[in-house]
């Protein structure tokens, strides 16, 4: 019998399957590789796949098959093998970063990245403030400073305290019917976030390490729940750095939405926004008008040899 479900997680070669209401633990045999696609992991969380019952008894069983197109997916890089990448998860409609500035800090050069990535894939990405509770007057200064940067270009943002949900309606109903990922560094709240907005679920969680400021893992892989109203949320291992892939260098700055808007004002119709002449997003920076943490990242990201291959 051939049934048709979503994988809801992921590890190494078994996947854990919705259909109909019922979970199969489902393999695969031989090598499943996806055209144009060089990954270590050829299904991820999210994936609509067909599969083949083997067993309906009490350990449901089967053998996926196929895996439908994908709407989009969101990667890193793989961390052992230079030329692959690790999907992450599929068919998201929408991904919420995480981001502390303490405990553990989360600077903008990663915010940066992730949202280079995600908008490469066409996937919405909403910024999480979290923590708010722990920082001093100077502080919450510095993180509305620097929310102000990505509310000034268009992301939607929210400041939390992920374990009050008296901070998180807003949230919440942006997730009604809809496929959520949480991301970010171990540490920033991301299981504490959905334990409070579906206390049964019952995540793990750990404490931040007081001497490197860095959560521990709790996370190991991906994995998929359902929430009241007919949200999905998709809850992501911590992610200490994000190297992206498959993205040329003259295609860099249109994932930087600011830049994408002043482009045509430079003299240069192919200006990468480096020494050229007469360049407005330069200009832009150096003005004060373009943030100077953003076109600092978009400087290192043209550098990093993991974006391109």
């Amino acid at each position: 019998m051939i049934k048709k479900g979503i994988v809801y997680s992921s590890t190494g070669s078994h996947y854990r399957v919705k259909s109909g209401g019922k979970f199969y633990y489902c393999s695969i045999k031989g090598k499943f590789r996806i055209k144009g696609i060089k990954s270590t992991n050829p299904i991820a969380v999210g994936d609509r796949v067909m599969f083949t019952v083997e067993s309906e008894k009490t350990e449901k069983t089967g053998v996926i098959t196929e895996i439908e197109v994908r709407q989009n997916y969101i990667v890193r890089k793989s961390v052992n093998l230079s030329k692959q990448i690790h999907i992450i998860a599929a068919n998201i409609d929408q991904v919420f970063l995480m981001i502390t500035l303490k405990t553990p800090p989360t600077f903008p050069a990663f915010i940066d990245r992730f949202l280079v990535t995600a908008k490469a894939y066409e996937i919405k990405t909403v910024l999480v403030f979290n923590k708010i509770d722990l920082y001093d007057s100077e502080e919450l200064v510095g993180m509305r400073s620097l929310k102000e940067v990505y509310e000034k270009i268009g992301y939607d943002c929210h400041e939390v305290v992920a374990n009050d949900g008296g901070t998180l309606g807003n949230i919440q109903k942006t997730m009604t019917q809809k496929v959520s990922m949480f991301s970010g560094h171990s540490g920033v709240g991301k299981s504490t976030l959905i334990n409070t907005l579906s206390p049964g679920l019952d995540l793990k969680i750990a404490n931040v390490s007081a001497q490197h400021e860095q959560g521990q893992h709790t996370t190991t892989f991906a994995e998929m729940f359902d929430l009241e109203g007919g949200a999905k949320i998709i809850d992501t291992p911590g992610i200490k750095g994000f190297g992206l892939v498959d993205i040329r260098r003259e295609e860099l700055s249109g994932y930087f939405i600011e830049f994408s808007l002043l482009k045509e004002q430079c003299k240069f119709n192919n200006c990468m926004h480096i020494n050229e002449p007469q360049c407005a997003v330069k200009a832009a920076s150096e003005k004060g008008e373009i943030a100077r943490s953003r076109y600092k990242s978009y400087l290192q990201l043209l550098e990093d040899d993991l974006l391109y291959r």
